[in-house]
């Protein structure tokens, strides 16, 4: 498998005023191969988050310092400035956010947005962006796609805003997608139906994706490997089942709930469903 993405020592340490330094990531190391998913699992607080903005230079430099090496085809990020990020951001590298409510603005109708993401990194007409967008929409599973296009974000559901957010995502087809938490705001039933969609992306084309989710079920459905994250530092990593069938750490056990059946993902998955609806029970 070619790596797309490596990561060494990557820090994040955020400065606050007269209190100490904060490091909230700590010498942490990962490779993503080209159309693999890694998932990102810990609990809030550990430093998924730091890693998925530092990965896009999204980070405050006069509120967080950022040092180690991010390569993406052998493209050193860390040293990157705003400029340069901006050519990266949503070509190369996107992400979806947590809460769609927050990434798409009140004010502009859905498919402009998904409009304004392709026009800015093509140059295409604004005819041909719109045609794209469209596209964009119904690839995500929004078939009603005029309707889609025009509605403002708050006449749209919750499911539907953030197959939005994955359209602006997908727009300039990026090798790598970072997906954080892309479910927490979902109801269950929306929420199912985003982790298929993904399945579909996944299973259709080479695109990688870094999942962040502190949910084992979401994990099962996606990952091929899985990094488990405390306290700023990997304390465990290997293909998804292995970790999950054998942790080895006390606290990997803890954030699956201390399951001990076990499971195969080598037809469709239907055992890692069978870990959805347990939790949508509950």
């Amino acid at each position: 498998m070619n790596t797309l993405l490596q990561v060494r020592e990557l820090k994040v340490r955020y400065r606050g005023g007269e209190a100490p330094p904060n490091e909230a990531v700590h010498g942490v190391s990962f490779d993503i191969g080209a159309g693999e998913v890694v998932g990102l699992m810990g609990e809030s607080g550990c430093g998924k988050s730091s890693i998925s903005l530092a990965l896009l230079g999204l980070l405050d430099k006069h509120k967080a310092d950022v040092s180690g090496s991010i390569l993406f085809r052998s493209q050193q990020l860390v040293s990157l400035n705003e400029r340069q990020f901006e050519k990266i951001r949503g070509t190369a590298i996107s992400i979806v956010f947590q809460e769609p409510g927050i990434a798409l603005s009140p004010v502009m109708r859905a498919g402009e947005q998904v409009t304004e993401v392709i026009h800015a990194h093509r140059g295409w007409s604004w005819k041909r962006c719109r045609a794209e967008a469209k596209m964009m929409l119904a690839r995500v599973g929004l078939e009603d796609t005029r309707r889609i296009f025009a509605a403002y974000p708050h006449q749209l559901s919750g499911g539907q805003r953030q197959r939005v957010t994955l359209a602006q995502a997908l727009a300039c087809e990026p090798e790598l997608v970072v997906a954080d938490e892309p479910t927490a705001s979902l109801d269950a039933r929306s929420q199912a139906g985003f982790i298929e969609l993904l399945r579909e992306l996944k299973a259709q084309s080479r695109i990688s994706i870094l999942l962040i989710s502190h949910t084992p079920e979401i994990q099962a459905s996606l990952a091929d490997r899985l990094l488990v994250m405390r306290n700023g530092i990997i304390i465990e990593s290997g293909n998804f089942n292995e970790v999950y069938q054998h942790p080895g750490q006390p606290y990997t056990r803890l954030l699956f709930g201390r399951r001990s059946r076990s499971f195969s993902r080598a037809n469709d998955g239907g055992a890692a469903d069978d870990l959805l609806q347990e939790q949508t029970v509950r």
